[in-house]
Formats: structure tokens, sequence, C-alpha cells
């Protein structure tokens, strides 16, 4: 079956205005135009809309997706069992957090017990699947399975009180990159408080210290979009490169 832009506009459950911003990039084009010019979608470009919204739900950039549709390597049936895994990953941390919802619903009636530790351990657990989504991959690449699980047992195990300190001292140190955007001044006393700050936030899930190691993870702060657009829309442009610089001079 094949549609016009609008039809599967409205199939899809998004704007043709899209569509047409998707022709122009190249991600996706019309199997052909008709006699009267409009742009015309068959099969194919149908199942590459599904994946393209797929991965949009996963927030990757545009750019990504056009690399892996478009790649060589790019399995359609692995894509989906892929797609299915992260479907099941988010249903299980929606139900971790209905879990919670219902435990805390019962503390307050009088009805069970609550910890403080049951308290925000849905919340962790959300965040550490939420990480794993986004930046497993390259992570386990680049450390290793097990050191992946030790920081993920430490994170597990924070207090109240430790993630308080910990979103403080990031808080803390965003200010300090803008500050430091200003002078670019990488040998400052502000510069070796911004990367002491990063060290201690680090710590707080890391199993050990290893400046080498922390040289790496700011080098992959600025090779992957992913973390750059992190700190970018935190503190500005370009701090991802400031945070690494700032890191490998004062780690070394």
């Amino acid at each position: 079956m094949e549609y016009t832009i609008q039809k599967l506009a409205k199939l899809a459950g998004v704007t043709p205005r899209t569509l047409r911003y998707y022709d122009e990039i190249g991600l996706l084009k019309p199997c052909r135009s008709s006699s009267s010019g409009y742009r015309i979608y068959g099969k194919k470009e149908v199942d590459l809309l599904q994946q393209i919204l797929f991965y949009r739900s996963m927030d990757m950039p545009l750019e990504e997706i056009q690399k892996l549709l478009y790649s060589d390597a790019f399995d359609f049936e692995g894509a989906l069992v892929e797609h299915r895994k992260n479907l099941l990953e988010k249903r299980d941390e929606i139900e971790r957090l209905i879990a919670t919802v219902e435990l805390t619903i019962s503390h307050h009636k009088g009805e069970s017990i609550m910890s403080d530790k049951q308290k925000f351990e849905g919340f962790k657990k959300q965040k550490l699947v939420e990480n794993e989504q986004k930046y497993g991959k390259e992570i386990r690449e680049k450390y290793g399975d097990k050191t992946v699980a030790e920081s993920n047992k430490k994170f597990m195990n924070l207090t109240q009180e430790d993630m308080e300190k910990m979103n403080k001292l990031e808080v803390d140190l965003i200010e300090l990159l803008r500050e430091l955007s200003e002078t670019k001044d990488i040998k400052s006393d502000a510069a070796k408080k911004a990367y002491e700050l990063h060290r201690e936030w680090l710590c707080f899930s890391w199993p050990t210290y290893q400046p080498q190691a922390h040289v790496g993870l700011a080098e992959m702060y600025v090779a992957d979009q992913r973390f750059a657009a992190y700190y970018q829309e935190k503190a500005g442009m370009d701090v991802a490169e400031l945070l690494r610089d700032v890191i490998v001079e004062h780690a070394r």
C-alpha cells in the first residue's frame, strides 16, 4: 500500500512538516513522486519510519539514527529485538516505581513499614536503567562488565544523604564550569576546584578512583555527542571540551 505525505503523517502520528524535514536531510525519502509532484511512500518507507520513531523514543539524535539505518551492517530484525528489550526494561522501570508508590501509600496509611532505603530504591534503579539504555554499551566496552556491576552496586547502596551531596556537587560543578567558560583558564584555582568536584562526584559510584580512567571518561564526554549534549544543556556550548581539558590538566 502507498501513502501520500498527509496520510502517512496521520497514520504515524507525526506532522507532514516532520516528514518533509526527514526527506530534506535524507533520513526518509519517498519512494516516488506522483504526477502532481506529491511525495508517495511505500512499504519500505513505512517500515523505516517505524524504526526512526522507535529510536526517537529513546532520544537518539537524528544524525545517529541516519548512520545506523543506512549502515551496511544494519539488521532490521535485530533492531526490532533490541527495541523489544528496551521496552521491557522501561516496563520494568515503571513497575518498580508503581511498587514504590504503592508501598508509600500503604506506609502512610499505617498498613506497613517502609524504610528510608526503600523510599528511594525505585528512583535509583530507574536512574541505572536510564544510564544503561543511553550509555551502557560504550561504558561497558571501555571499563568492562565487572567494573560497571561494582559501580551500580555502590550507587544502589547510597543513602539519601549521599544522593543529596552528589546532586549538590553537580550543581556546584556546573556553576564553576559556567565561570570557567568565560576565562578558559584550565590552570586556575577554579579549574582545580572543578576537577576536585568532578572527582568527588564520580567517587560516589566508582568502586575506586584512577586518574587514567577519569581522563578516559573525560575524553568520552567530548567524543560522544550524547555526553557532550548533557553538559552543553546544563552549562552552555563547548563546556564538555572545557571539562575534558580541566580533568586532563589536573588528573595527570
